[in-house]
């Protein structure tokens, strides 16, 4: 599992993470909402190891081992893995070895089988994201993502950039990552197919689209580097809608 005990990150000399708890059982999806500034990529980019967010209290621990100034490389070989709302084109790289890179070359690994499930074959010989579209880059990541089979998923926004005809397919996508789909029960209950989930996600969402796709099993709100109102993620969203992020958070804050 995931476990961040009282968490607090500096960027250029700046708090912007303030004694952040956070747990993730194998099988959860949590989902982050937050306005825009209030911390949510700084978690996921902290979690996944960048230097220039500098841990300066509490501790990271996944699958029992304190990562908490591990690398980034070492994060990713025991099984982290991130979408980035925002990419890089990498010129000089096809598409094609980047997937393999992720899957750590393996020689089994079928490169075309992974890319049809995206609709991304016609893209393997391509550069890096190089003029490819906003939803294109998010295929692009999922590919990346299928091949590295992650254990704890970390998604920044994966609705951005993605029109309605692609959204069904980026959500089913993370679904099917996330072992939450359910299409293919292989003979058993839901109920045992749901104690022998492993993989863990956790979701950066604005629209709260992603949510008509990914079964979550609970919501958050950060909110000026706070972590905060942990419940129903569609109440949630519900009551940002309604009345904004600050006036949830403080309603949140008074009944506890």
């Amino acid at each position: 599992m995931l476990v961040v005990e009282d968490l607090q990150v500096e960027l250029a000399g700046k708090t912007i993470l303030k004694h952040i708890d956070l747990e993730i059982k194998p099988g959860e999806t949590h989902v982050l909402f937050g306005p825009n500034g209030s911390g949510k990529t700084s978690l996921l980019m902290t979690l996944m190891g960048y230097p220039q967010y500098k841990v300066v209290g509490g501790k990271i621990l996944f699958k029992g081992l304190d990562i908490t100034h591990s690398p980034i490389n070492e994060r990713a070989r025991l099984g982290i893995g991130m979408s980035y709302q925002r990419p890089p084109t990498i010129h000089g790289l096809k598409t094609r070895q980047m997937v393999q890179i992720c899957a750590g070359n393996r020689p089994d690994l079928k490169v075309e089988d992974l890319a049809q499930d995206v609709h991304f074959t016609d893209f393997l010989e391509r550069d890096v994201n190089a003029g490819f579209s906003g939803g294109e880059i998010k295929r692009s990541e999922l590919l990346q993502l299928m091949a590295q089979d992650a254990d704890l998923l970390l998604f920044d926004e994966p609705e951005s950039g993605v029109d309605l005809e692609n959204i069904a397919l980026v959500g089913n996508t993370i679904a099917r990552l996330l072992q939450k789909n359910g299409d293919d029960l292989g003979g058993r209950t839901r109920l045992q197919y749901k104690l022998e989930r492993t993989k863990m996600g956790l979701i950066i969402t604005h629209t709260g689209y992603i949510l008509d796709y990914v079964p979550v099993d609970k919501g958050q709100v950060l909110f000026d580097g706070v972590l905060s109102c942990s419940t129903n993620p569609r109440e949630i969203f519900r009551c940002i809608s309604e009345v904004g992020y600050e006036e949830c958070v403080r309603c949140t804050l008074e009944k506890t």
